[in-house]
């Protein structure tokens, strides 16, 4: 796959919650993603894989005012990182509930559980390994909420959950509950752990799609630091 053009504007918008009419509106992650990757002002643009623009979108979102501009490093990072590969919505999946899990609420801990394990079921089943023992970093997610964990483990049907469910259902929903969880957990600074939430992603992402990018990133941080200066 080749790298999308990018276009480097001139006055970037400030980043800002919610859809925008157009970059004089400000603009939200996604919308920044396409314009700086060529395609027509949307927050849901063809450069991105779906579950990681809805990750990046709820962020942008939830996300306090005064740190949203802390994301800004992250947007050419995006580009490029889409396919039809399930594994892609898998790794996002499972980064959301392992940053998650251990700060959301009791109700919200369970069904990121549940996540965790189907979706490394799914994973196992992709890769031809049997299903019965998790991978080190599951298993360590799960051993920080270790009620929800043994919930989950009762919850979990033996038969899992089919690709098609999964990418239309079960992933999105595990996005959506995680970003959620973080943002209203009685934590410090929940600003630092949704950044830490999309960055990580990014890279998970980029290791499944084996699409590296720098010269997107160094234009984009020249022209951070012009617009800045």
């Amino acid at each position: 796959m080749s790298n999308p053009a990018v276009q480097v504007p001139d006055l970037i918008p400030v980043l800002s919650a919610g859809k925008h009419r157009n970059p004089r509106k400000g603009a939200c992650f996604m919308e920044l993603a396409a314009f700086l990757a060529g395609e027509r002002w949307s927050d849901h643009p063809r450069c991105t894989h779906p579950l990681l623009a809805a990750l990046a979108r709820s962020v942008n979102d939830l996300t306090s005012d005064t740190n949203r501009s802390r994301l800004a490093p992250l947007i050419p990072q995006v580009i490029g990182l889409t396919g039809d590969d399930i594994r892609i919505d898998a790794v996002i999946a499972l980064r959301c509930a392992h940053t998650a899990l251990p700060v959301a609420s009791a109700e919200r801990q369970c069904a990121l559980a549940v996540s965790i394990i189907n979706t490394e079921r799914l994973l196992a089943e992709l890769d031809g390994r049997p299903a019965g023992r998790l991978p080190a970093a599951s298993r360590r997610a799960l051993a920080r909420a270790p009620y929800a964990a043994r919930q989950a483990g009762r919850l979990v049907r033996e038969v899992g959950i089919s690709q098609r469910g999964f990418r239309r259902h079960a992933a999105p929903a595990t996005v959506q509950c995680a970003v959620a969880g973080v943002a209203q957990a009685c934590i410090d600074d929940p600003d630092d752990l949704l950044f830490d939430m999309l960055a990580d992603a990014v890279r998970d992402c980029a290791e499944v799609v084996n699409q590296p990018q720098p010269e997107l990133v160094a234009a984009w941080d020249e022209a951070c630091a012009l617009t800045h200066s």
